[in-house]
């Protein structure tokens, strides 16, 4: 390429997108694919891979095909195009047939520069049929990691792009992406048959952002103290299910935080609002599924919060990639907890049986890089091919290191048990050995006839897989690209076995379990994290009794004791501060609030607790959608098997529901109903009953009151107790 073209792509840079340099290897990427050759292009995201395409696309004859996986990156790239006065079009399902074939004229005469083709689109035969009579330049495959079924995101639709572009001519080709293994890497140039293309690697490494790996145990609150403190800048959060996501932007909305939600099965002119809300800063937070952020240029992301585990550590990487685009210092956030790796790998049980494998090789090392106490960067970069020297300095394990220890002799262990099984094996097979198993694999290759075997015993195997992954990263083993998951031994860690140096490694983490992750029950949740402070706690405690004799009423009516747990967590210091807290509602708060706020203050005071002003939240809707209607229904004196059909629920769903707006502090007056179902002596007798008791509990009072009260009976008179005394 002459220096006058050269010249000539720094001016179209500068005319056309208003840029005054290249970045990175833009420049000789662009050149390389003017000069007609196959290109292949690894760049993080963020680094500006779509101008390796859109630009060449001004300078060459004809139109460019850019094969993309998402009709959100499409539609955001062809407005920005369009913005420039470049003529740029999609074509995917979202197109009437007459937009469908407006944009065909176009492209057949000669117009339009850039086509986006979804590949569902690409394979029809009637577009194959049209893209033949175009004079075309060149095909760029965006997001090519998808052709790959050793990658994050593999679409089948992927592996026919090859054969379709033959029968469209001898065209260049540029593949992109921003995370490719080396295993994914070689089954991208195999699949598109590009082993004689360039390619250009840029380096994973992100300086700006933050790795942060937290306990998902409250992690809803955790999550309200994280936005809070960076009230005004804008976020990502990524959830695994719809309803996740629905639920997750509902809370935050009722929380003041200026959120919306994002998924495939919002209707789609929904999506695109949101979508368009966010780009143009008038919505801060996108709760979304991984559908969401592809292509989508937002400079100023400042935070990505992965509220449930990622499905592999590439869709980690390229979503966390979507914070810090202007270089500034962003934080990604990953909540984690075994029980959501244990649900991934339930999402792929109907999967083939090398679907299934792929998936759960994907999630162990998901599951590796929460629990590894070793530098955040250095492990997201090993897994990528590229190695760096030292720890970054900037993430939660180096900010906060875990303790290390002395361990040269379990790593010659380690390194021993590699050999003797011909660096043949994975990871947990070789910590299995040296553990001592007597598992199916183990026994199958003889493995147990060795003499390594059982020789580390005195570890446990899942210590021995922290070790084997600590030395990975470390570059005393190598991974095999050509058998996933397998390491041998390299030159480093063949020295070592000669030659044993001392060597200190880290404990790794451990997380507390918890039945169903974020959704814990609170209080399970408050006992298993000992979040609240226990000295406040017990003078709260004392408070409720004094209070409670004052007004001659069993303490838990004051207070329950997970609504005590929590201002112990919160430090409320106002009545409205106070009507957060789990259990208390407005009337309640103003009823026996004040002196708990005294007691909390003084504590705050005397302790000199720093207490943010985010430290309270608000559930969604007092965990009941039904609750205007049910209220409204009791006050015209609605049988309450009525409201239930109504609402399409159950009798017994029906009671939970007007539990959740009695426990809120909601008085309710069912003494219509009760009085039709229940005679005068049996409603006083579990009156009396719920005055003398020292807990609201149901399973006491059957055992108390006897078999000849029913269970509905009971909850009844407990919901008449509660809101006449407590509310």
């Amino acid at each position: 390429m002459s220096s006058s073209s050269t010249t000539n792509i720094s001016d179209v840079l500068r005319e056309q997108f208003g840029y005054s340099s290249f970045r990175g290897n833009q420049e000789k990427i662009i050149l390389n694919l003017l000069d007609g050759k196959d290109t292949f292009v690894i760049m993080p995201t963020g680094a500006g891979k779509s101008m390796c395409y859109q630009l060449p696309s001004l300078l060459l004859e004809g139109t460019a095909i850019v094969i993309s996986p998402l009709i959100a990156l499409m539609k955001n790239q062809v407005d920005q195009m369009v913005a420039r006065g470049i003529n740029a079009h999609f074509l995917n399902s979202t197109l009437t047939k007459g937009e469908t074939n407006r944009v065909k004229k176009e492209v057949l005469d000669g117009k339009t520069k850039l086509l986006y083709v979804a590949p569902e689109s690409l394979t029809k035969e009637e577009n194959i049929a049209f893209l033949k009579q175009a004079k075309l330049s060149f095909v760029a495959v965006d997001e090519v990691h998808c052709i790959s079924e050793w990658g994050h995101d593999f679409r089948p639709e992927y592996r026919r792009i090859r054969s379709i572009i033959h029968e469209l001519g001898d065209l260049p080709i540029i593949a992109l992406t921003a995370t490719a293994t080396p295993k994914v890497r070689e089954d991208i140039i195999k699949n598109l048959q590009m082993e004689n293309a360039t390619l250009f690697k840029g380096s994973f490494f992100r300086k700006n952002l933050f790795y942060d790996v937290r306990p998902k145990v409250n992690a809803k609150v955790q999550l309200i103290q994280f936005i809070k403190k960076r009230a005004g800048q804008c976020g990502i959060i990524y959830c695994l299910s719809r309803k996740k996501v629905m639920a997750l932007a509902e809370f935050l909305q009722v929380n003041d935080v200026k959120a919306r939600p994002y998924h495939a099965g919002l209707d789609s002119h929904v999506r695109e609002k949101n979508q368009d809300d966010f780009l143009n800063e008038d919505v801060d937070v996108i709760v979304a599924t991984i559908a969401f952020g592809m292509g989508i240029d937002k400079p100023d992301v400042r935070f990505v919060v992965h509220f449930d585990a990622p499905k592999s550590l590439e869709g980690y990487y390229q979503e966390t990639g979507r914070a810090g685009r202007d270089s500034k210092n962003s934080d990604c956030l990953m909540f984690y907890t075994y029980n959501d790796i244990l649900k991934l790998e339930k999402f792929s049980k109907d999967k083939t049986v090398t679907e299934r494998d792929n998936a759960r090789h994907l999630l162990e090392e998901v599951t590796g890089y929460a629990e590894s106490s070793t530098c955040r960067t250095r492990q997201l970069l090993h897994y990528f091919g590229e190695h760096l020297e030292e720890d970054c300095g900037f993430c939660d394990n180096c900010k906060t290191p875990k303790e290390s220890y002395e361990a040269t002799e379990g790593v010659k262990l380690a390194l021993q048990a590699v050999h003797d099984i011909d660096e043949r094996f994975n990871i947990k097979h070789i910590a299995e050995l040296l553990s001592g198993s007597k598992g199916q694999y183990i026994l199958s290759n003889h493995h147990d006839e060795l003499p390594i075997h059982g020789k580390g015993k005195h570890i446990k195997t899942h210590q021995w897989v922290s070790i084997l992954r600590q030395i990975l990263i470390l570059e005393y083993l190598e991974k095999d690209i050509h058998n996933y998951g397998v390491v041998r031994l390299n030159e480093r860690g063949r020295n070592f076995l000669a030659s044993p140096e001392n060597i200190q490694l880290r404990k790794d983490h451990v997380y507390p379990e918890a039945t169903e992750g974020e959704e814990v029950d609170q209080k399970e949740i408050h006992n298993h994290s000992q979040a609240y402070n226990r000295e406040l706690f017990d003078l709260l405690k004392e408070t409720r009794k004094k209070v409670a004799t004052e007004k001659d009423l069993p303490p838990y009516v004051i207070f329950q004791e997970e609504s005590l747990e929590e201002m112990a967590t919160t430090f409320p210091s106002t009545i409205e501060a106070l009507t957060h807290i789990v259990g208390v509602g407005t009337g309640k708060a103003k009823k026996f609030g004040t002196a708990f706020i005294k007691v909390i203050a003084d504590f705050v005071s005397k302790n000199d607790i720093d207490v943010p002003s985010d430290m309270f939240f608000k559930t969604q809707v007092n965990k009941s959608r039904n609750k205007i209607q049910i209220i409204q229904q009791i006050d015209n004196k609605i049988d309450l098997e009525e409201i239930a059909e109504l609402l399409s629920m159950d009798y017994d769903k029906l009671l939970e529901e007007m539990e959740h707006i009695c426990h809120s502090g909601t008085k309710l007056n069912i003494d219509y109903y009760i009085e039709s179902v229940l005679d005068e002596d049996k409603q006083d007798d579990i009156f009396d009953y719920f005055y003398e008791a020292e807990s609201d509990s149901l399973d006491e009072a059957f055992e108390e009151l006897g078999d000849e009260y029913s269970e509905d009976e009971i909850r009844l008179m407990r919901l008449k107790f509660m809101s006449e005394i407590a509310n």
